[in-house]
C-alpha cells in the first residue's frame, strides 16, 4: 500500500530533461507536458507510467534494473506495495502502447533484473531563446559563437557514439577483448510449449552460423541449453561457460510469421551493448538467421575474413513445413540416444519428402548414422553406407555444409580406411564452420586411430572448450587420454564426466577401462557393471566388463559374457568387435581373431582403433595382429 502522504502516484524528483519530445513508430513523448501522442492524437495515459516512460526511453537499448526503478519512482520516505505498483504501471504502459507482454514490441522484460526498451528512438530537443533584439551586439555575437561551439561540441559527441568514429579515434577496445561467446537458449514466446523445438531449433541455427567466425570461440548448443529456464545471474552463466559476452532473446511464431529479438550482454562488468528485433516470414528464416548472426559479429566488431563474410551472407528461402520437420528431426538428434536418433531419421526423411532439394534435411540423415553403428546399434555397413549417400546428397546441393563433410570424414575413417580422405574431409568441415564441436571431436578420433597422438588431443580439448558440458564429448576426451596411455588424466576426466550426469553409461565404462588398466580390478569391474545396467546391456559394454572379468582371473564369468553376446548375435546385430574383445582378455587367440576377422569384413568402426587399443594388448605380438593393422591402412 502506498502512505496516504503520497497523492496515490510516486513520482520522480523534478528534473529538466536534455530531451524534450521522443519519438518512436507511431508515438510521441511530450515530457514537459507529460503526454503521450500516437499519430498526433493523445494517449490517455498520465502519472506513473508517463514517468516510466520517460525513465525506460532515457536508456534506450539498456537495462533498467528494478533497483534503479524504485530509487528514481520511489523516494526513500515513501511507503509502497513496489511489485504490485511497478506491475501495475508496465501493465498500463503496454496496454497504452498496445502490445503484449508474450509478445512485446517495445519494452521487454528481463525477469528479476528488469525492463529494456527495445524500439530505436529519434529525438527532438525544444529550446527556449531570449528574442534577439533584447540582446547587444556584442553579446549575441558571444552568443552566436558560444551557439556553435555547442553544435561542434554536439556534433562531436554524436560522432563519438559513433562505433566507426570510436575505433577511429580511441582503436577498438572490442576487438582486444571479446574472443569468445555464448547464445543463450532463445525463449519460447508462441504461448504453445509444443513450438520449444522451434526456438531451440532457431538458437542452435544462430549459434551455427556464429560458428563459422573463426576468430570467435561459440559455444556449442549442448552446453548452452543447460541454461534454459535458468536463474542464474548473467555473470555466472559466462564464468562457467568462459566466455566474454552473452546473447539472450526470444523468439514469437504465429503461423508463419517469426519474430527474433536478439541482446548482446558483456559479461564483467555486466553491461548491455546491443538489443534489436527482427521479423520475417518463415520461409525467409535463414536469412533472418543470418541477420541475427551478421548484427553480433559487427556489434562486437570481429574481423571477419571475406570467406567468413560470404557464408554469413547466404541468403535462400525454405518450405515452411520442411524446416519445422528439420527442426524437430535435430531436437532428437541432439538426444544421441538409439531412441532419439531413429525419431530423428524419421523426421529428417519427412522434410525430404516435403522438400527434395533441401540440402540441411539430408545432412541430419547423415549426422545420424555414424553413432548408431559406432555403439553397434546398427549394422556399420548399413550405416555408413547410408550416411555416405546423404551427406554427399546434401553437399551435392550445397557444398558449404560442414555437418555433411564432417560425416563424410566419419565414413571414410570408419568403413573406407581412407585416412587422407578422413583427415581432408574434417579439415575441410572445420574450415567452414571452426566452431563445430562434433567436427573437431571426430577429427580428434582420427588423429589417434593414427597414433597421432598429440594432435589429436588438441582437437579433442578443442571440441571440450567449444562444448564444455557435452557428455559425449566430455567422455570422448577422457577416452582419447586412455588410447594415449595418460591414466591420471583420464580417470580425472572421466570423473568430471560423471559428475556432470551420474547416470551416462560411457564415462562409467570409460572410467572402467581406466581403473583396469591402472592395476584396479575390482573398481573396474564396478565401473563396469555400472555402465551395463545404465545401457541396457549394451554389447560394447558387456564386452568391457567381460574383459575386465578375464583380466581379474574370473574366468567363468568372462565366457558367460561372451557366450551371451555370442547367442545375442544370432538374434540381432552384434559387433563381432566386442566378442573379440572379451576373447583377447582371456588369451583365447583363435576365437579372438575370428571374431576380428568378421569386425573387417563388416567394416566394424571400432575397427580402426586397432594400433590404440590397450584392450588388445595380450594379443598385440601375434603375427596376425600385424598383419590386421596393415590391412586397415595403418603402421604397426
Amino acid at each position: 500500500m502506498i502512505d496516504s502522504r503520497n497523492s496515490g502516484e510516486a513520482s520522480v524528483p523534478p528534473t529538466t530533461p536534455s530531451i524534450q519530445t521522443f519519438r518512436f513508430g507511431l508515438f510521441e513523448l511530450d515530457v514537459r507536458g507529460g503526454e503521450l501522442r500516437k499519430r498526433g492524437l493523445r494517449v490517455p495515459l498520465q502519472g506513473l507510467p508517463i514517468q516510466l516512460l520517460t525513465i525506460l526511453l532515457e536508456n534506450s537499448g539498456q537495462v533498467v534494473t528494478r533497483e534503479d526503478l524504485r530509487t528514481r519512482l520511489w523516494p526513500a520516505d515513501t511507503f509502497v506495495d513496489f511489485d504490485h505498483s511497478l506491475h501495475n504501471a508496465i501493465a498500463r504502459l503496454r496496454e497504452a502502447l498496445g502490445e503484449d507482454a508474450t509478445n512485446p514490441r517495445f519494452i521487454e522484460t528481463l525477469p528479476r533484473r528488469g525492463y529494456r526498451f527495445l524500439v530505436p528512438l529519434s529525438s527532438s530537443a525544444t529550446s527556449q531563446t531570449t528574442p534577439q533584439q533584447a540582446v547587444p551586439p556584442g553579446r549575441r555575437r558571444l552568443f552566436a559563437s558560444a551557439v556553435l561551439a555547442l553544435t561542434v561540441l554536439a556534433a562531436l559527441l554524436i560522432g563519438i557514439n559513433s562505433p566507426a568514429f570510436r575505433i577511429r579515434l580511441f582503436g577498438n577496445p572490442s576487438s582486444s577483448r571479446i574472443h569468445s561467446l555464448a547464445v543463450l537458449p532463445l525463449k519460447n514466446l508462441s504461448n504453445d510449449p509444443e513450438q520449444d523445438y522451434f526456438a531451440d531449433g532457431i538458437t542452435e541455427a544462430v549459434i551455427t552460423d556464429l560458428g563459422k567466425v573463426g576468430a570467435l570461440r561459440v559455444i556449442s548448443r549442448t552446453s548452452v541449453m543447460r541454461y534454459k529456464d535458468t536463474k542464474k545471474p548473467l555473470p555466472e552463466i559466462a564464468g562457467e561457460l568462459q566466455v566474454d559476452v552473452l546473447v539472450e532473446g526470444t523468439v514469437a511464431r504465429s503461423g508463419n510469421h517469426v519474430r527474433i529479438t536478439a541482446n548482446l550482454v558483456q559479461a564483467s562488468p555486466e553491461r548491455h551493448l546491443w538489443a534489436e528485433s527482427y521479423e520475417r516470414d518463415l520461409r525467409d528464416v535463414i536469412t533472418l538467421q543470418n541477420d541475427v548472426a551478421n548484427a553480433i559479429a559487427r556489434e562486437i566488431q570481429v574481423n571477419l575474413t571475406p570467406q567468413e563474410r560470404s557464408r554469413l551472407a547466404t541468403s535462400r528461402t525454405v518450405n515452411p513445413e520442411a524446416y519445422q520437420l528439420y527442426l524437430k528431426g535435430r531436437y532428437f538428434w541432439n538426444r544421441r540416444t538409439q531412441e532419439g536418433l531413429k525419431k530423428a531419421i524419421d523426421y529428417f526423411n519427412q522434410a525430404i519428402a516435403v522438400d527434395p532439394n533441401y540440402a540441411l534435411a539430408y545432412s541430419g540423415v547423415a549426422d545420424c548414422y555414424p553413432p548408431l553403428a559406432y555403439l553397434g546399434y546398427v549394422p556399420p555397413n548399413e550405416a555408413l553406407s547410408r550416411a555416405k549417400a546423404s551427406a554427399a546428397k546434401a553437399l551435392e546441393i550445397d557444398e558449404s555444409l560442414a555437418e555433411a563433410h564432417a560425416t563424410l570424414g566419419a565414413e571414410k575413417m570408419f568403413q573406407k580406411w581412407d585416412w587422407v580422405g578422413s583427415e581432408k574431409e574434417f579439415k575441410r568441415s572445420i574450415e567452414l564452420n571452426p566452431g563445430y564441436a562434433t567436427a573437431h571431436s571426430w577429427y580428434a578420433q582420427d588423429l589417434l586411430a593414427m597414433s597421432r597422438f598429440r594432435e589429436g588431443l588438441e582437437e579433442s580439448k578443442r571440441a571440450q572448450q567449444l562444448d564444455p558440458f557435452s557428455l559425449i564429448i566430455n567422455a570422448g576426451l577422457a577416452h582419447r587420454l586412455y588410447w594415449a596411455r595418460q591414466y591420471d588424466q583420464a580417470i580425472e576426466q572421466s570423473q568430471k564426466t560423471i559428475e556432470l550426469d551420474p547416470n551416462f553409461a560411457l564415462a562409467h565404462w570409460d572410467l572402467g577401462l581406466e581403473y583396469e588398466q591402472t592395476g584396479a580390478p575390482g573398481q573396474a569391474i564396478a565401473e563396469m557393471t555400472k555402465a551395463v545396467s545404465l545401457s541396457e546391456s549394451n554389447s560394447l559394454m558387456m564386452a568391457g566388463l567381460g574383459h575386465a572379468y578375464a583380466v581379474s582371473g574370473n574366468r567363468a564369468a568372462a565366457l558367460k559374457i561372451a557366450r551371451e553376446l555370442e547367442r545375442r548375435s544370432h538374434m540381432e546385430y552384434v559387433d563381432p568387435y566386442a566378442i573379440a574383445l572379451v576373447y583377447a582378455g582371456l588369451a583365447e587367440k583363435d576365437q579372438a581373431f575370428d571374431y576380428l576377422e568378421k569386425a573387417h569384413e563388416q567394416r566394424s568402426p571400432l575397427f580402426s582403433f586397432l594400433n590404440v587399443e590397450q584392450m588388445l594388448d595380450p594379443i598385440r605380438s601375434d603375427p596376425r595382429f600385424q598383419q590386421l593393422v596393415h590391412r586397415v591402412g595403418l603402421a604397426p
